[in-house]
């Protein structure tokens, strides 16, 4: 049977271990109220039966139960040290994979995730997994703390500089999740998200043949993207610098300062990396970028114009190419 959340208003599940953490805090939550809300309502009683003014009988009774004094103590700790053995279950197996899990590499930088498949396909801000197996996930960070966090799961994981932390899952449920980085790491750590895609066997292992190679270039051309400093203006993430936006520039016309209007083809883009001064864009203000001439490799630069070419999604708020070629 799949897996299904134990609440509607809850994100869905995606596995069995995530129905078991809903039914742990469920569960908990019930108790919790089965426990404070008598007592409220004995306090709001007694303060009002008793308060100031109030003609009642205020003498005490001196006769105790000891068998009541210990089962309310008892009961209630019997009751939570049950949910500890519960949870801490959870936690001891969600740190002890199974012999045979696949392993997934993971690495959080600002602010970006990379996720690398056994076979070598890597995505950026991806994540496509098969149900029914056992996946570890190995994760560290390049900068910064982050956290990976896959609602989907219930599950949280610390990515640390210069350490590999771990957990290991097993989706019993296809579609399309999200996952986000929950620990704050800077300006864009809202944005530091992606999907969770969990598909069957057979669909992954064609992801893997087809989809997968060719996002693996499109990944390695992200990284590139961002180790070169390219991100930091045309994402408009330096502040004072208002560099045209990349995304969907591709195939687009471009219009020059001399009137002439080209196609940005893989030849353009290339030109433009590595003499930034030719061809200037109509409107277009001081230059401030550096030439790359000499200083990228041959591998790296069409890896870089290859990821170029699919950089067609524009974040919100990102300063966008007109169709005159200037910023706004």
């Amino acid at each position: 049977m799949k897996a299904q959340s134990a609440l509607a208003l809850w994100p869905p599940a995606a596995s069995a271990t995530a129905v078991e953490t809903d039914h742990i805090i469920l569960g908990f939550t019930v108790l919790t109220l089965l426990l404070t809300v008598p007592v409220f309502l004995a306090i709001t009683y007694f303060a009002l039966r008793y308060r100031a003014g109030e003609q009642v009988d205020r003498s005490t009774d001196e006769r105790r139960s000891f068998l009541i004094e210990i089962s309310w103590m008892l009961i209630p700790y019997g009751l939570t040290l049950i949910f500890f053995g519960w949870g801490a279950k959870l936690f001891i197996e969600s740190r002890h994979p199974p012999p045979g899990a696949m392993v997934v590499e993971a690495v959080g930088r600002q602010w970006m995730w990379k996720f690398q498949h056994p076979t070598g396909q890597s995505e950026i801000n991806d994540l496509h997994l098969p149900i029914d197996q056992p996946v570890r996930i190995r994760i560290t960070s390049q900068d910064v703390i982050h956290a990976l966090y896959l609602p989907a799961l219930r599950l949280q994981i610390a990515a640390l500089p210069d350490r590999t932390t771990e957990i290991w899952f097993k989706a019993d449920r296809t579609g399309t999740y999200r996952l986000y980085c929950s620990e704050y790491c800077g300006t864009d750590h809202s944005v530091m998200d992606g999907n969770l895609t969990l598909m069957t066997q057979a669909e992954y292992q064609h992801w893997l043949t087809h989809a997968g190679a060719q996002q693996s270039n499109v990944a390695a051309g992200r990284v590139l993207y961002e180790s070169y400093g390219c991100a930091g203006c045309h994402d408009g993430a330096v502040a004072g610098v208002k560099a045209p936006s990349l995304a969907g520039l591709y195939g687009r016309p471009v219009h020059l300062a001399d009137g002439r209007t080209l196609t940005a083809d893989e030849d353009y883009i290339r030109a433009k990396i590595l003499n930034p001064n030719a061809n200037r864009l109509a409107g277009g203000g001081k230059q401030v970028m550096p030439s790359f001439r000499g200083v990228i490799p041959a591998d790296d630069l069409d890896r870089l114009v290859g990821y170029l070419r699919s950089y067609d999604r524009v974040a919100e708020g990102m300063p966008q190419e007109t169709s005159r070629g200037t910023p706004r």
